[in-house]
């Protein structure tokens, strides 16, 4: 599969993921909602390592720049 997800969206994904995990372990969120943001975060995660959204392929969306 060709890489649909740029260096910035990397980040941007990684960084939201690691706010997701310090809110969870300062128990600033709880309950339903923190589980569901875990496995937000861990799906940010493996897609920022991979570097394939699935959700961006239906629409043929991409972050990467463009090779001329």
């Amino acid at each position: 599969m060709k890489k649909n997800i740029g260096k910035a969206d990397q980040v941007i994904r990684v960084l939201v993921a690691i706010a997701i995990g310090v809110l969870y372990f300062m128990n600033l969120i709880s309950g339903t909602i923190a589980i569901v943001l875990l496995v937000l975060a861990g799906i940010f995660i493996v897609t920022s390592i991979v570097g394939i959204c699935p959700l961006y392929l239906p629409f043929g969306l991409s972050t990467c720049k463009k090779k001329e």
